[in-house]
């Protein structure tokens, strides 16, 4: 009798936050748009890598719609959830930063399965409702990776934002959830 030695592969399943692209103006620079390009390259090849099959994160111009378009055009499966609706969430957290992220957010969402967008109840205080997105990006991407297999990737500069800072409660979420952290570093 002959024994395969091949191993089936295992799905594995990143969730991802990070950074939007900076504001106008801003004092403190977490992700300038300059970076895109870099930024662009790290996820790629990180992608490819640990061979991602599905990407669960939001939809925020910078690290989260760079990610969702390397996943289109790769041919990776994504999920995305959003903190409330869609119209709010774009006005709010798409086009208010340098860059033209409209059409892209727009294409993502016609394009995806209905059943792939999340898009959870308002709640009044956007900090709690970012806090409550996180939390379900992190718990999709758990209950749908195989043991051992999830990941948690942080598009980020590294340093948490004195107050409540989403992409850090974002890793911390992860860690308790057992997801393996990897980082792309946005400067």
């Amino acid at each position: 009798m002959m024994v395969s030695t091949e191993t089936t592969a295992k799905k594995v399943v990143a969730a991802l936050a990070g950074r939007r692209i900076d504001a106008v103006g801003t004092r403190i620079r977490r992700f300038s748009i300059n970076r895109i390009d870099q930024v662009r390259a790290d996820l790629k090849s990180l992608f490819e890598q640990e061979a991602v099959e599905l990407l669960v994160c939001s939809a925020a111009c910078g690290a989260d719609l760079i990610a969702l378009d390397l996943a289109k055009k790769a041919g990776i499966r994504y999920r995305i959830v959003l903190p409330f609706s869609i119209e709010r969430f774009r006005q709010s957290s798409v086009v208010d930063r340098p860059g033209d992220w409209g059409p892209l957010f727009d294409q993502l969402v016609k394009d995806i399965p209905p059943s792939e967008l999340i898009v959870l109840p308002d709640l009044a205080n956007d900090d709690e409702a970012y806090d409550h997105a996180n939390k379900e990006i992190v718990r999709q991407a758990a209950m749908t990776a195989e043991p051992g297999t999830g990941l948690a990737i942080a598009v980020w500069e590294g340093q948490p934002r004195l107050g409540n800072d989403a992409t850090a409660s974002f890793l911390q979420l992860a860690k308790d959830a057992g997801l393996k952290e990897r980082i792309v570093r946005t400067w």
